[in-house]
């Protein structure tokens, strides 16, 4: 029997393991069956286990490796993608009632792109339903139940991406993708004490992914470490025929020479300020435990646009007309938040000058951002990923800490406004136990600095190692 420890190894630890022989990729993927067949459910954490895929595809990477034809770092390694993400011959159910039974014909490109790796899916995990476009304002958004941290079930797992977070906090997958379109990958990263990487918009093909914003959506990993998020995203990232906004940018893990010189970080100011106590606490001790490794520059401005209502205006504007039919059919009604079943209609009068407006603040607003990091020399920014700790359940989100106003609310905004790269790290813990998160921001392609930094950070702390009250 394979030791639970065993399941919260790093990816790239697992890999090697197996790759040596010391670790049969059959018994690694019915140990993390097993545990989200029971541990699954009582996160809500997973809408579907992917038994005979997981084991069929486990059994053929342990014959391959018996055979030499080693596939690279991820054969024979199990994981699970949120549930707007296609997998061939199971359902993707977009988190909602409508589409409980949806099922598409072939896998999502960046599930495709594992698969050739030779990784192993073992789950569809839960989201937000439709992830979150509608405009939920409550945990509970989800026919699986509100997402609940294992750090303490009675919080949150965040938001879109609550499965994938709280499956690989809880050890149930060694990995996971979820998708980001306005901080549904480091939101969920920070309220389950992991490590979550959103890439720049088009470095990740969405063929196969649910569209809730044409031209905001991302993919990315969930992982227990900055260096897994690496070795994930060299394996998705890149050119997709099929996906009009992806771009020819394939990553490939340079950060070693990156990390070898002194880095220049920006604190925004004001992010911290208002955030917790022992958010703000756990954030300026992390900038402390990168030491003379950084040059930490203070109290650093964004450009002054609109960021959030420019981002909201244009994620509503394309958010109603995908889910058009949806809400014209009155199967809106369906969805288990109260906000969502009416939030589509508001979507479906937003003025064409509005979107058009929107969408062309996004061009100079990325332009000026750049110049930022340009002239203060800024290899990122960095804030509290989020201002508070998770929220509890059965609380609306205004209610839930109504006097906090920190965190990385704006830069989340406005990063994900102008396609900008973040990784948030788990820093410590806040009230009630739950943990807490720092995010760096960087510049459009630079994952690699991103990775570095979090590689520097996650060497010299073991936050990421800690784990959950969960068996």
């Amino acid at each position: 029997m394979i030791p639970v420890e065993t399941l919260f190894l790093p990816a790239r630890t697992l890999g090697e393991m197996i790759r040596a022989r010391r670790l049969d990729p059959v018994e690694l993927a019915e140990a993390y069956l097993a545990r989200l067949e029971t541990i699954g459910p009582r996160l809500n954490a997973v809408v579907t286990v992917t038994r005979e895929r997981g084991l069929a595809e486990a059994r053929h990477a342990k014959a391959e490796i018996a055979a030499g034809r080693w596939r690279g770092p991820l054969h024979g390694v199990p994981y699970g993608v949120k549930d707007l993400i296609a997998a061939q011959g199971y359902r993707t159910t977009w988190g909602a009632q409508p589409y409980r039974e949806q099922e598409f014909p072939d896998d999502a490109t960046v599930v495709a792109r594992l698969r050739d790796a030779g990784a192993v899916l073992v789950a569809k995990l839960a989201s937000v339903e439709l992830a979150g476009g509608l405009g939920y304002r409550q945990p509970d958004a989800s026919f699986t139940g509100p997402g609940r941290t294992p750090w303490n079930p009675e919080f949150w797992s965040g938001g879109s991406s609550s499965g994938p977070g709280a499956a690989t906090a809880a050890g149930l997958v060694a990995f996971a993708l979820g998708t980001e379109t306005s901080g549904s990958i480091v939101t969920p990263a920070a309220f389950c004490g992991v490590t979550g990487l959103r890439p720049t918009y088009g470095r990740v093909s969405r063929h196969g992914a649910m569209a809730l914003s044409w031209t905001l959506d991302k993919v990315g990993p969930i992982c227990r470490s900055a260096d897994d998020a690496a070795l994930v995203l060299s394996v998705i990232a890149g050119l997709d025929p099929a996906d009009g906004g992806s771009a020819d940018r394939p990553f490939s893990d340079r950060t070693a020479s990156r990390s070898a010189r002194r880095m220049r970080i920006g604190v925004l100011k004001g992010n911290a300020e208002g955030s917790q106590p022992e958010v703000r606490r756990n954030f300026d001790a992390a900038l402390e435990a990168l030491g003379g490794a950084v040059e930490v520059v203070r109290d650093v401005e964004m450009p002054k646009f609109p960021y959030g209502a420019a981002l909201g205006t244009v994620l509503s504007a394309e958010a109603a007309s995908i889910f058009e039919e949806l809400v014209e059919s009155g199967h809106v009604a369906e969805l288990a938040a109260p906000e969502d079943r009416t939030g589509g209609y508001a979507g479906q009068v937003v003025l064409a000058k509005d979107y058009l407006r929107a969408m062309r603040i996004r061009v100079p607003a990325a332009v000026a951002v750049d110049r930022m990091f340009v002239d203060g020399g800024f290899d990122a920014l960095a804030a509290p990923t989020r201002g508070t700790v998770s929220y509890p359940l059965g609380k609306s989100f205004n209610a839930a800490y109504p006097d906090v106003r920190g965190g990385g609310e704006p830069i989340i905004g406005a990063a994900n406004l102008v396609g900008l790269p973040g990784i948030a790290l788990p820093n410590g813990f806040g009230a009630s136990g739950l943990p807490t998160s720092i995010l760096f921001t960087g510049r459009a392609w630079d994952e690699d600095k991103l990775v570095a930094l979090g590689r520097l950070y996650q060497s010299r702390t073991d936050w990421h190692k800690r784990r959950p009250p969960v068996s």
